[in-house]
């Protein structure tokens, strides 16, 4: 490709609307994959989206929407704004977070040791190429969006079920009073009812599509009508427009889920302007600006508080069923409910970039990252239907021609076959049942890119974990100042700060608000700089001076035996220990804790009764992560660097499935190498982006949580699967022998696809957090 084609390409996003089954996205990507200048299709059915790489010179944006709508869909470009990120609003982006000064960069200090190089998440989330398989869609009567929010008889589809049934029953109205004329009213009926299918079917072949649910039913109709079963046939058009009604009902109800979460955020909101306020339309607000919410009110935008002081409901958002109480400075989400008093809030994010449009985005856009078990299962339905015509075909012409049976016998057979090759309940049995597992933990805080994490997930069988801001609040605070000599403590405290001031890392942070606290100023410093993951060097009153870890100071003169004691009794008891020395000269310990969170034992015991073995992998020494994970009841590996981190995963990982959970840039390596890399929802956007899920709550029980989420997902999916299948091959087997009809096999077809749909849809209401 030259660069002056590449130029020409633009990535082209559309919401299409009446894909009923995982066939119908096949059919559409088919036809326009067809069209030259296209590339990189990718359709979503439960997003209802098609999006594709286009080269206007060769096709342009309507001949794409004219293809899609002669295909008997609706089309219309999709909102802009859309970004691909993974990162929470709400979230701070702060420097690295290691558990101790053993791998303490103070990257606020040292950005040089950042390492905020993007990634490309797609390397290990499964391909999006979809197989070519299953039937196409053009008979089916879609969606109009105009049907949305109707009864099913108000609907399009709904009216041609209502049409179908009057001709159904003034045909047996007439055979009752006219007999003789009655062959010919059902005759009628089946050619009326399913002239509009045979219209599609030859639609659709034109496109290079012989083998779909409309030519098969076309031809077993008009094949029922020359083996004198017109009575029959004009039943099987009914139950076909039947089953559309019923997949199109079904798929709707999959997608309510999507549709729910849109609707959390207002759509107005009273924008503060001066003394007054104006109530102005939530989707125009721009960051920066001030909004007023009252109580009872939804907030309308990602925003932080500015005046006021409130509970804040944000189970909507989280799930968090108990309200939190939210003052100046503190961020909320779009759709979160303030419950007490007026809140002032400042516009912190943008329309489309706030909390739920990101959720929204990310359910979306994770059907991308298609499940192993869904591409097996394209490339089966791919040959499934071609195989299936071949059969019917041979069920036809060799009894009577090689055993002399009846051919009307042995036709009427072999076109109930015909029915039975569809696959529309085998394509839709996966994506269908991951919408809904997405749909369920998204309204719970329990955010995964996509059904191969989902798969992942629930093969898990070992978690590993960082230590701070993960199975610890990431917030230590000073609990011992141990001077040394002539050293007093506001000494002690005035050149620690002044080392650590400007940096946002969870240590040092501790340390200058125990500086604030005790009315000590920070020394005046400049050229601070990070010790290779051991503490951090500046120029303090004119000479050098450390923050850093015991080991490091005992190296270099900054700490004695009896300080390296004192430094180990501090580390036995779970404390964090940094020595503050000059040139050969040592001016104290400073001792921090950062306590466990809550429900962190909690958790461990939950995955130990899942069969699930727990890690924690820290940079602390091995008598602080000793002591932490006595308490809470896990194995750990301490003294690990970040590449510690990636070759201990990579070889468990060669093992079986490894999830890691973190929160901090240094963890974004080994989230990115386990089978699932899990990211806190207040970690870095860095170990967000680079993550397979997130925790939005911050709970470490959701970890269990998203476990169980999986392997019900995946249960799901094996019951979606044995049902489709299963019908298909009693209703093969019956339909050979003679003993089921035409109808029944259109059943077998529409019903399995209901069938499998609403099995789905039990997902939505599985709480993940209950146990067994």
């Amino acid at each position: 490709m030259t660069m002056s084609e590449a130029a020409r390409e633009t990535s082209c996003d559309w919401t299409v609307t009446g894909m009923d089954c995982g066939s119908c996205a096949t059919k559409i990507k088919d036809a326009v994959t067809r069209l030259p200048g296209v590339s990189g299709v990718e359709v979503g059915i439960m997003s209802e989206r098609l999006r594709l790489t286009l080269d206007e010179g060769q096709t342009g944006r309507d001949k794409i929407e004219k293809t899609v709508r002669a295909l008997g869909y609706e089309i219309a470009p999709r909102a802009a704004g859309a970004k691909k990120d993974f990162v929470l609003p709400g979230t701070q982006s702060v420097p690295e977070q290691s558990d101790m000064y053993e791998d303490h960069d103070h990257s606020a200090q040292a950005p040089a040791g950042h390492d905020h190089s993007g990634h490309d998440h797609g390397s290990k989330a499964a391909s999006t190429k979809r197989d070519d398989s299953g039937h196409g869609s053009p008979g089916h009567v879609h969606d109009d969006p105009a049907d949305r929010g109707k009864r099913w008889y108000q609907t399009a589809k709904g009216k041609l079920v209502i049409f179908t049934a009057l001709l159904l029953g003034a045909a047996w109205v007439i055979e009752y009073l006219a007999p003789e004329i009655g062959k010919w009213a059902f005759v009628a009926a089946c050619l009326i009812g399913v002239a509009p299918v045979a219209q599609r079917a030859f639609a659709a072949l034109r496109m290079g599509q012989p083998f779909t649910i409309e030519s098969l039913m076309t031809i077993a109709a008009v094949g029922a009508l020359f083996i004198n079963a017109a009575e029959e046939a004009a039943l099987v058009v009914f139950l076909f427009a039947v089953g559309e009604v019923l997949e199109g009902v079904a798929a709707g109800k999959a997608r309510d889920g999507i549709r729910a979460l849109a609707n959390l955020v207002p759509k107005t909101a009273q924008l503060v302007t001066g003394d007054s306020t104006r109530e102005v339309p939530a989707a125009s607000l721009s960051v920066g600006q001030t909004v007023l919410v009252r109580p009872g009110d939804r907030i309308p935008a990602d925003g932080e508080i500015v005046d006021g002081t409130s509970g804040v409901d944000e189970s909507p958002v989280t799930g968090e069923s108990v309200p939190k109480t939210r003052g100046p400075g503190d961020a909320v989400f779009a759709g979160a409910i303030n419950t007490e008093a007026a809140l002032r809030v400042k516009v912190t994010k943008g329309p489309e970039d706030n909390t739920i449009a990101r959720i929204i985005r990310l359910v979306e856009e994770a059907e991308e990252a298609r499940a192993p078990t869904e591409r097996f299962i394209d490339r089966f339905s791919r040959w499934y239907m071609p195989a299936i015509v071949a059969v019917a075909a041979l069920v036809i012409v060799v009894p009577p021609l090689v055993f002399g049976q009846p051919w009307d016998t042995w036709v009427y057979r072999g076109l109930a076959l015909l029915l039975i090759g569809c696959p529309c309940a085998l394509v839709i049995s996966v994506p269908a049942s991951i919408a809904s597992a997405m749909s369920t933990g998204a309204r719970r805080g329990l955010l995964m890119k996509g059904g191969a994490v989902i798969e992942a997930a629930a093969k898990v069988d070992v978690v590993t974990f960082d230590k701070t801001g993960t199975l610890t609040h990431g917030r230590p605070q000073v609990t011992d100042l141990v001077p040394f000599g002539t050293t007093t403590e506001a000494e002690l405290l005035a050149v620690a700060a002044g080392v650590e001031t400007g940096s946002s890392h969870p240590l040092a942070i501790a340390i200058l608000n125990k500086a604030k606290d005790a009315g000590v100023s920070a020394l005046p410093s400049q050229d601070a700089k990070a010790l290779m993951g051991k503490g951090v060097v500046a120029t303090v009153g004119g000479a050098a001076a450390y923050v850093s870890s015991p080991r490091y100071a005992m190296e270099h003169g900054g700490l004695d035996g009896l300080g390296l004691r004192q430094a180990t009794i501090f580390e036995e008891d779970g404390k964090t220990a940094v020595a503050v020395f000059r040139e050969k000269a040592p001016l104290g310990l400073i001792a921090m804790r950062d306590e466990p969170r809550a429900d962190a034992k909690d958790a461990v015991r939950q995955l130990t009764a899942m069969g699930v073995t727990a890690v924690i992998l820290t940079g602390d020494n091995p008598r602080t992560a000793a002591a932490i994970a006595g308490g809470l009841g896990l194995k750990f590996e301490a003294d690990m660097l970040p590449e510690d981190k990636l070759a201990y995963i990579r070889e468990i990982g060669s093992k079986g499935g490894v999830m890691m959970i973190g929160d901090g840039i240094n963890d974004a390596p080994a989230l990115k190498q386990a089978s699932v890399g899990v990211a806190m929802g207040s970690g870095t956007d860095v170990a967000l982006e680079t993550a397979d899920a997130a925790i939005l709550r911050d709970r470490v029980t959701d970890i269990p949580a998203t476990i169980r989420l999986s392997r019900a997902a995946m249960a799901n999916i094996r019951q979606n699967v044995t049902i489709a299948l299963g019908l298909k091959a009693v209703f093969l087997v019956t339909s050979v022998f003679g003993l089921t009809g035409l109808w029944i096999a259109i059943l077998a077809d529409t019903g399995a696809t209901v069938l499998v749909t609403l099995n789905a849809l039990r997902l939505l209401r599985f709480n993940p957090e209950r146990e067994g």
